[in-house]
């Protein structure tokens, strides 16, 4: 039987803020080029981004698994070791789906920080096909591992969310 242990939350510091202000703006940046308005970053712990990504899941040349948060870990994954990782933060300008969730698991992250919320993204996005929204926050499925990964958000919603305005419903 698998271990379940609690995801702690709690507020994000200054130097937190400082990266969601890079993610939001990098995700202003994909939306300028034609993509989704989502972005993400590896940060190690000593402060260094190791890893960003826009999202390039937009058809029909987009990948619909190349979410921000999996394309940006799965760099950081093949820079860091296991160790290193345990000790880096994900920042993303979104909050993770249930999907980015499991590629942070398994990539052994240690820590995740997201601006905007999965409700308050839903509430922008509405049913729009491109962006199917699951209710599954990523606390829950993170609660679900067999170690503890440290969850803060949302923060920063209204700068997060003024980058997808009039982007899904014009």
């Amino acid at each position: 039987m698998p271990i379940s242990p609690s995801v702690p939350t709690g507020f994000p510091s200054a130097r937190d803020l400082v990266h969601l202000r890079q993610v939001i703006a990098l995700s202003a940046v994909a939306r300028a080029a034609g993509k989704h308005p989502f972005a993400a970053m590896v940060v190690d712990r000593d402060d260094r981004v190791v890893a960003e990504a826009g999202n390039n899941s937009l058809p029909p040349e987009g990948d619909p698994t190349q979410h921000a948060e999996l394309a940006a870990v799965a760099k950081a994954a093949r820079l860091l070791s296991s160790e290193a990782l345990a000790g880096a933060t994900l920042y993303t300008s979104a909050e993770p789906c249930c999907m980015c969730a499991g590629a942070i698991y398994w990539c052994n992250l240690g820590r995740v920080v997201y601006a905007l919320s999965e409700q308050r993204l839903l509430a922008l996005t509405g049913a729009h096909s491109e962006n199917p929204t699951f209710s599954l926050p990523c606390r829950e499925v993170l609660s679900r591992g067999q170690r503890v990964i440290t969850v803060l958000g949302p923060a920063l919603e209204d700068e997060a969310a003024a980058v997808h305005r009039g982007f899904w419903y014009p």
